[in-house]
């Protein structure tokens, strides 16, 4: 489902990305409901659902699920600030443009460089520990190699890439079917699940009370489990700003982004809380979790075959997930190269001009996701850590960007007829603060996730010298950077060439 062709965009769009210094390169084709399946799909309750629901169980017991409306207002705090910037600034690279236009163009290179980093691993992550493992469960592939899982992840990453050079919009397409089947499919076997406890289809040694009942590990308090618990609704519920990243090829990008990005969030705010209650009413004793978690609940219930098809429905909306998010860091790669940030600035900065996709940034983001797999293959022990670090670098980056909207909100004009907080920034900014600095202590803090905070410091440290060796040079001669919003923006025709002299 997408928008109008180029000749029906509205007047604003052909001047938008003008206004900031650049020439439209990318093409406008993606509507609101494009928007919102993007930054859905880049949440998607079902990956983050089926990957962590053990996880809150075995921290805090069933009563875990209560916490996910309140992380759920938490993300709606930060979607409302990230909302007002995609309407004012809604330009590709969305978290790197607003840290450069707010406070500075080296501010803008450390947002875009964790964005880098989380990308980097986030993605081969997820399709080698889960896609690939889920897939062989679907296909019935039991005890399958390490070499088959590894085949597996190669093999949706290239396709998802594939998808993406061809054009977005193809990108689009299939990422609107698969958020259709991933609402469809999820809810439908969550009301299955529950009806089929309700009528007692199957023995289960729980009632409806069960979902107040609660534990803690020996060791830890009900405070230390209640924020680990929270983690649930943190690992699932970020990704909602993939909507400002694609702007550039948004129609009416400034009332469509910041529709889709608030849309996203409520909609798998509440169809998370009706799957969790589902699934977890489903789960007929601790054993049969412990023992296959999710899938072996459902396939206690359906059978076999019924089961495999409703796993079907999550392993294709995670590989929406990675089509959607091929298309994500690639516009990182492409906003951060046209402003000479990036070393091989020029050949990233290229976009095809038939399919109007930046294919060299989609290629270089492919070999970086693949190196990392193979790295994952290789070093399974070390990648598991290198992969739970990466869950704080998201927050990171809205703390960041947070923390500009704060510094520059008061001398914010506001854009007529846009999305703005008005009255509301100042409690709506504190309150999102708060709340992230909460969720990055939760994230750091515990004994778990001090192996994976040398990582991240790692790649922190990788920026800094880029910046130090690199970028400051490039910035004193002018060559590099996108100007504040206080800076006369350059003519459009000055940032290609000057980034060709990177």
């Amino acid at each position: 489902m997408t928008g109008p062709g180029p000749k029906e965009q509205p007047a604003g769009d052909e001047k938008t990305v003008d206004e900031f210094g650049y020439r439209q390169e990318l093409r406008r084709t993606l509507s609101w409901f494009s928007l919102f399946s993007v930054s859905f799909s880049i949440m998607s309750i079902a990956t983050g659902v089926f990957l962590n629901f053990t996880f809150g169980m075995t921290q805090l017991g069933p009563v875990s699920i209560w916490i996910w409306p309140a992380v759920g207002i938490g993300q709606l705090l930060v979607a409302l600030v990230i909302s007002e910037l995609g309407t004012r600034i809604p330009l590709a690279g969305a978290g790197y443009q607003w840290g450069s236009r707010l406070v500075g163009p080296g501010y803008g290179w450390f947002i875009g460089a964790l964005g880098i980093l989380y990308a980097a691993v986030g993605v081969p992550g997820i399709v080698y520990l889960a896609v690939a493992p889920l897939a062989e469960y679907v296909l019935g592939i039991d005890n399958a190699s390490p070499r088959m899982t590894l085949f597996i992840a190669l093999l949706v990453l290239t396709v998802a890439y594939l998808i993406n050079i061809i054009s977005v919009q193809v990108a689009a397409r299939i990422n609107n079917v698969a958020v259709l089947a991933e609402i469809l499919g999820t809810v439908v076997l969550a009301l299955l699940l529950f009806f089929l406890w309700v009528t007692g289809a199957k023995d289960s040694d729980h009632g409806i009370g069960y979902l107040t009942e609660h534990h803690h590990l020996p060791g830890h308090s009900y405070g230390y489990a209640i924020a680990l618990a929270s983690l649930v609704g943190v690992y699932t519920l970020a990704g909602f700003e993939a909507a400002a990243d694609v702007a550039e090829e948004a129609v009416d990008a400034r009332r469509s982004v910041p529709r889709a990005i608030l849309g996203s969030v409520v909609v798998s705010v509440v169809l998370g809380m009706l799957v969790l209650l589902g699934f977890t009413v489903a789960i007929p004793s601790d054993e049969v979790l412990a023992a296959g978690g999710l899938p072996a609940v459902f396939q206690y219930w359906l059978g076999e075959g019924p089961a495999r098809g409703f796993v079907g429905v999550v392993v294709f909306a995670m590989f929406a997930l990675m089509v959607v998010s091929a298309a994500v860091i690639a516009r990182l790669l492409f906003a951060m190269a046209r402003d000479n940030m990036l070393p091989g600035s020029t050949l990233l900065r290229r976009v095809n001009p038939t399919t109007k996709t930046p294919v060299p940034a989609l290629l270089v983001a492919y070999a970086l996701n693949v190196a990392v797999v193979i790295f994952g293959y290789n070093s399974s022990n070390v990648f598991g850590t290198l992969v739970g670090a990466t869950a704080v670098l998201p927050y990171l980056v809205y703390l960041l960007v947070v923390l500009a909207y704060g510094y520059k909100r008061r001398r914010l004009e506001a854009v007529e007829g846009a999305f703005h907080l008005g009255r509301f920034a100042g409690a709506v900014f504190v309150a999102s603060l708060v709340y992230l600095v909460a969720v990055i202590l939760t994230l750091t803090l515990p004994d778990e996730f001090r192996r994976a905070n040398y990582y991240v410091l790692g790649g922190l440290a990788l920026a800094a010298v880029w910046w130090l060796a690199g970028l400051r040079p490039r910035f004193a001669r002018g060559e590099a950077g996108a100007p504040t919003l206080e800076q006369r923006q350059p003519n459009p025709e000055d940032l290609p060439a000057r980034a060709v002299e990177g």
